[in-house]
């Protein structure tokens, strides 16, 4: 059954106009306005290239290094901007909460299409990227919007439990954003993932994202990526990751549920 057909059309309706006022309140009074969303990731990409292949050098070795790093970056600010919005979905609309009776799902679902329709943009820039870099496009880069629904179902169960935790735990805003930083280092986004020693390769590549990103690093960039399969030499390597997501999603959902009947009174 589609997620659409799950979803009342008057809470589809509802849903829209939430990520229409999503973005509008998002890059008010901002003089460049909606070009952020493309800017960050580029301001980013760009200071970690320099790093990276001039100083460090550790992209040196990548085929199609700039698409390769722009390709991390990219999933990587999706999946900042999902968890952090979605995070924010319930307690930054408490008025609502409070005088309106609708259903709390549909601030956390709004919150990731508004990611999404970021990432869509971006995926645009990395696009030119890899015409102007010269990547070929291969055949097995069809499987490439399996991985988006792969990342989008990690993100939102992800969302749904932080959404409903920070309701009543408002000191998990810095926690999280603690846990970001770690993540950010603990996923092979700058670095090749045949860098780390086989344990900790092992231990990063259960993260979903990790497999998520080498995997769309190898369907689009290169297929000399190393990815989870490869790491654990089995495809045990992309199991693991998939068991992940629908554990962190099903225990969100439920909590969530559990915990809605109470959002008006706790903010």
């Amino acid at each position: 059954m589609k997620v659409s057909n799950i979803i009342r059309p008057s809470n589809r309706t509802l849903i829209r106009e939430l990520v229409v006022s999503d973005f509008k309140l998002r890059y008010q009074n901002s003089v460049l306005g909606y070009l952020w969303s493309l800017l960050r990731p580029l301001l980013m990409f760009g200071v970690l290239y320099v790093v990276f292949t001039k100083v460090i050098k550790v992209g040196n070795g990548i085929p199609h290094y700039p698409s390769y790093l722009l390709l991390g970056l990219i999933l990587w600010t999706f999946f900042i901007e999902s968890t952090m919005s979605g995070m924010n979905a319930i307690t930054g609309r408490g008025d609502l909460v409070r005088k309106v009776s609708i259903p709390k799902y549909t601030m956390v679902i709004s919150t990731n299409i508004s990611a999404l329709v970021n990432l869509l943009l971006n995926l645009v820039v990395l696009a030119v990227f890899m015409i102007v870099g010269q990547v070929p496009l291969r055949p097995i880069a069809v499987l490439f919007p399996f991985l988006i629904i792969e990342m989008i179902a990690f993100t939102m169960g992800l969302s749904f439990l932080l959404s409903a935790l920070f309701v009543k735990f408002r000191d998990l805003s810095h926690i999280w954003e603690v846990t970001l930083q770690v993540l950010f280092y603990a996923t092979p986004i700058i670095y090749s993932l045949s860098l780390p020693p086989p344990k900790i390769a092992k231990l990063i590549s259960i993260s979903p994202l990790t497999q998520i990103i080498q995997d769309a690093r190898t369907i689009l960039i290169t297929s000399d990526t190393v990815t989870t399969k490869e790491v654990f030499h089995s495809e045990m390597g992309r199991v693991i990751p998939f068991v992940i997501i629908i554990v962190v999603g099903a225990f969100s959902v439920w909590y969530f549920k559990r915990s809605s009947g109470s959002f008006a009174e706790d903010l």
